[in-house]
């Protein structure tokens, strides 16, 4: 059975892990797509569960034999893919797929996916306030955060493009607009 799709993306640090995670708690058909990456993992993360934390030739290797969906090279070699594999297993149970993906991923998915996908784009307040959190979260150096702030000003740009826009400033009215976006969704 083929479910629907649900993608959300924003520039890294605008919440879209947290909103993503609300969605999958109140819509208990739903199922988090574990990206594939070449990044290291985070202390708190767990392979399989957070990501499938890949050597950077395993990952070129799923890429000659065409076992994504889409991949990209995100900053520079380090490189995040949707596993073709993980979105069967998840429909094989009957469940829709949720994508917490960036930017061009997002965009990708959605031209794959059609009609059988929402594209929800978390919005931060500011530019601001998305490099408060990045520094908050206290899992990038100085030099990383940079790098992340400017890509924003560009991911920014391409909220046009999505189907919803959530504007996490409040996060419990951000949960509340994503639930309202994710019902008319499911239930036109």
């Amino acid at each position: 059975m083929k479910g629907r799709i649900v993608i959300f993306a924003a520039p890294s640090g605008a919440g879209k892990t947290t909103i993503s995670r609300h969605a999958l708690s109140v819509f208990q058909d739903l199922e988090f797509s574990v990206s594939a990456t070449t990044r290291p993992a985070r202390s708190h993360e767990i392979h399989g569960k957070d990501y499938y934390f890949i050597s950077r030739n395993v990952f070129q290797e799923h890429i000659r034999n065409k076992a994504f969906v889409e991949w990209e090279e995100v900053y520079p070699d380090l490189f995040y893919g949707t596993l073709k594999s993980e979105v069967e297993r998840i429909w094989a149970k009957g469940h829709h797929v949720v994508f917490d993906v960036d930017v061009k991923g997002a965009m990708n998915l959605k031209r794959i996916y059609g009609d059988q996908a929402l594209s929800v784009f978390v919005m931060p307040p500011s530019i601001d306030v998305l490099e408060k959190r990045l520094r908050q979260r206290k899992t990038d150096g100085a030099a990383a955060i940079l790098t992340r702030v400017t890509k924003a000003f560009h991911e920014i740009d391409a909220y046009r493009f999505f189907d919803g826009i959530v504007v996490n400033d409040r996060l419990p009215k951000a949960k509340e607009d994503v639930e309202r976006l994710l019902h008319n969704f499911f239930n036109p």
